[in-house]
Parts: C-alpha cells; sequence; structure tokens
C-alpha cells in the first residue's frame, strides 16, 4: 500500500485512553491514518463536516449519540464512507443492529491489530468484515431457524463458492479475481443467492453458511 494513497480514519470512542491507544497504534501502520478522534457519534459527524474519512472505527455504547444511531446518520449523509464496529461484546442484537444500521464490518476490542487493518482496508475495497472470534460467539447463540429460509431453493457449486467467499469478506471484484470470473457474473450469482436463501444482507448470508456447514470456524 505505499504507492497509494493512505485510507483516512476516524476513531470514535468514548474511552480517552483506548481511543488514543488504537490512533497511535495505526498512525504507525504503512497505508492508514487517522484523521481524526471523536468521544461519540455527535462530535463525529461534526467533525466530518471538515474532515473527511474514508472509515470509521466506531464503539456502540457513547453517550450523547451511541454508535447504532451514528452509524445510520454516516450511511444516510456519508454513503461513500464505511463503518467498521468495535465493540466489547460478542452479543448478536449489537452486530444485527450494527448491520442493519449499515455498518460493513464488526470486530471486538479484543481483536489484534493486524485484524483492525484487515478490515479497515476489506471494507475500504468494498467488501464486509467480521472476526472470526465474533462469529464463533454468534455459532453458540444461533437458534437453528433464526435469519434464514428452512426451505430455500439449492445452491449451484459456483453459487456455493461466491457464498463462502462473501462470508470471508471478500468484495465482488475480489472473488471475481479468485474464482477467475467477471465481477459482473459474481454480482449475478450473489443476487441469485439471495433470492435463493430469502437472505437481505451479509449477516443473514453468514448465519446461512453457517447452518448449512458451508464455512468452519
Amino acid at each position: 500500500m505505499s504507492n497509494t494513497k493512505s485510507i483516512r480514519v476516524a476513531v470514535v470512542d468514548d474511552h480517552q485512553l483506548f481511543r488514543e491507544g488504537l490512533t497511535r497504534l495505526l498512525d504507525l501502520q504503512n497505508g492508514v491514518e487517522v484523521a481524526f478522534q471523536a468521544e461519540d457519534g455527535a462530535q463525529l459527524l461534526q467533525l466530518m463536516d471538515t474532515h473527511p474519512v474514508d472509515v470509521v472505527l466506531m464503539d456502540i455504547n457513547m453517550p450523547q449519540m451511541n454508535g447504532i444511531e451514528a452509524t445510520r446518520c454516516v450511511t444516510e449523509q456519508y454513503p461513500e464512507v464505511k463503518v467498521v464496529a468495535l465493540s466489547m461484546h460478542g452479543d448478536r442484537e449489537f452486530y444485527f443492529e450494527m448491520v442493519s444500521a449499515g455498518a460493513k464490518g464488526f470486530l471486538l476490542k479484543s481483536s489484534e491489530l493486524h485484524e483492525v487493518v484487515e478490515a479497515v482496508c476489506t471494507v475500504m475495497e468494498g467488501g464486509s468484515y467480521f472476526s472470526e472470534e465474533l462469529l464463533s460467539t454468534l455459532v453458540e447463540q444461533l437458534h437453528p431457524a433464526e435469519g434464514v429460509e428452512e426451505d430455500s431453493e439449492p445452491l449451484s457449486d459456483r453459487e456455493t463458492e461466491v457464498l463462502i467467499e462473501v462470508c470471508r469478506g471478500l468484495s465482488n471484484q475480489e472473488i471475481a479475481d479468485k474464482l477467475f470470473i467477471s465481477k459482473r457474473t459474481v454480482d449475478k450469482h450473489r443476487a441469485n443467492i439471495l433470492q435463493k436463501t430469502g437472505c437481505r444482507n451479509t449477516a443473514n448470508l453468514v448465519f446461512f453458511a453457517i447452518k448449512h456447514h458451508l464455512i468452519e470456524l
């Protein structure tokens, strides 16, 4: 990434020590720079008016405006900006609320720094990123019929391949490159997968793949 423009990141967290610590670590990484810090969603939105960013690392539980509400506002006002949730919790209600609000990734605060950087780069490229630790927690809490259709139409072998890569957080272009097919073909497969499974978004696709043993954690 040394020959490309750095990804501008906003770090939003009401705990100053965590916020500043993460900022210092990210500023040491090639290809990533922290544009600003904010202590809650309200301050984030104020700063975004004058400080453009590419990715927001968003805490969930904050005063004034929490991460869920702030994510909705960012998604509506700055659709090109990607939000990655940062949480102390693996509870699925936070996961679903943040994904529904528009978050493209979800990391636990116990994640390693390289995983944070990987998440930032993945969502910047158009993919989704959900930590394996989080997914493992969700599997333990998963209700068998939740978020997927019981009598879904079987997927083709190629659709299954695409679904697995979607769950791994790859963008459609990355999937196309990996499977040696066009992005347009991946777009079509992804649309077919959503239709066949009855899933509405990536979050539900992950559950579908877990339930049908298409991915292992």
